[in-house]
């Protein structure tokens, strides 16, 4: 691995703009240095990893893998199940789904038609009592909103939090006491109200007693996902347990939209077809100018202007609008509404957005797997959900802790 990263590549590892980099440098935060040839701005990658602590995964020199077989039946209680992505990826890494949670009346029956065996709970987490899988379910997860909490005095207990899903979750936890509960977020969580929000959360979970391993950011790209996405993941494991969780290694190899959409290692088949939305007939124009993996910079700068708007003297790289992404790379994460003008995600051949099936494929979702509702309900289905081969990999983690539990407590 090269020893230095340049400016962009520094910029994406830490989630900052190049212009907050560039202060970093002033400011003596992060100091840059410059290569001699080039007198280009470049990171020393053990100063990048210093400042980022443990929180992000190291890329591996050499493939690797997580797959582990499950010693035991292990079970799942999901809440805010969404779509099913985490759900099918847990499953895939051979978790039993006991029951699923979710408000959304589409994902509710999306879950239905693909696994009509699973336990569907449809409506609102607070209507709903768990006592019933108290002690008889391993693994609590949950895609929690990230909300504020209000604080009262130096400590957050579970009552300062009430109101908030986050609280649903904690009583759900413990509600049913699992062996490991897993919380997934957006990794702005890191930085909410300062670092307090996601504060609240561990000190919440240790008043119920679990105990948080260090929160990670896992990138979807590292573990067989062909996006650029990333999920917070926050582990707790029950305090009488003295064993240490280990998060998937992540993966050498990268997949790009090729192996998203193409006949390949990820897929068996081209992806099928399926219907999708369109540009409006002035965005099309604009695109139709854009290069694969280029974006509104790659315009001419009149339409430019015309086309950012006032966005255009602001500054930042706002690289997600008018993009055309390249078969050669992976898609950028993907959002709820594919054809909205902060985040495009046009294809690399034809100007247009991806459609449902080429969304579903580049969350890793199998081409089985149908969504129900409208074409706007399944694109916000498909967008909000965690890629499936990233849970898959979390699943073989969970299980591989699981396994070690088992085998030295060799619970009744």
């Amino acid at each position: 691995m090269k020893d230095y990263l340049s400016l962009s590549e520094a910029s994406e590892l830490i989630g900052k703009s190049k212009e907050t980099l560039r202060r970093w440098d002033k400011e003596g935060i992060l100091k840059a240095t410059r290569e001699p040839v080039s007198n280009y701005r470049v990171y020393k990658k053990t100063e990048v990893k210093a400042i980022m602590g443990s929180l992000f995964d190291d890329i591996t020199e050499d493939d690797v893998s997580n797959f582990v077989e499950p010693d035991h039946q292990y079970s799942v209680l999901e809440l805010f199940a969404g779509a099913g992505g985490l759900a099918i990826g847990l499953e895939k890494a051979g978790l039993k789904c006991t029951a699923l949670n979710e408000i959304d009346k589409w994902a509710c029956q999306t879950l239905r038609i693909n696994r009509p065996t699973w336990k569907v709970l449809e409506g609102d987490i607070r209507a709903f009592e768990f006592s019933e899988y108290h002690n008889k379910v391993d693994v609590v997860t949950g895609g929690f909103p990230c909300q504020a909490f209000s604080y009262a005095g130096k400590k957050l207990g579970l009552d300062d939090a009430r109101g908030t899903l986050f609280y649903e979750f904690a009583r759900v936890v413990q509600q049913v006491n699992p062996t490991i509960c897993i919380g997934e977020n957006v990794r702005g969580l890191l930085s909410h109200d300062k670092g307090k929000t996601l504060q609240g959360m561990i000190s919440i979970l240790d008043e119920i007693g679990y105990k948080v391993v260090p929160v990670k950011v896992l990138k979807a790209i590292y573990y067989r996902v062909p996006q650029k996405r990333e999920r917070l993941i926050l582990v707790g494991i029950r305090k009488d347990i003295d064993l240490d969780f280990k998060y998937p290694k992540p993966h050498k190899k990268i997949y790009n939209l090729k192996d998203a959409l193409k006949k390949g290692e990820l897929f068996d088949t081209d992806v099928p077809d399926s219907v999708g939305a369109k540009y409006p007939a002035y965005k099309k124009q604009v695109l139709d100018m854009v290069p694969p993996k280029g974006y509104w910079r790659d315009l001419p700068v009149e339409i430019q202007k015309e086309y950012m708007g006032g966005s255009f003297y602001l500054g930042g790289g706002k690289t997600g609008m008018a993009r055309r992404i390249g078969w050669d790379e992976p898609s950028l994460t993907l959002t709820c509404s594919p054809a909205q003008k902060q985040t495009e995600r046009c294809h690399p051949d034809e100007t247009r957005p991806f459609t449902v099936r080429e969304y579903a494929r580049i969350q890793t979702f199998p081409d089985e797997w149908e969504f129900a509702g409208s074409m706007a309900q399944q694109y916000k289905q498909i967008g909000n959900a965690v890629p499936v081969n990233l849970g898959e990999e979390l699943g073989y983690a969970v299980i591989n802790f699981l396994n070690e539990y088992y085998s030295l407590s060799k619970p009744k």
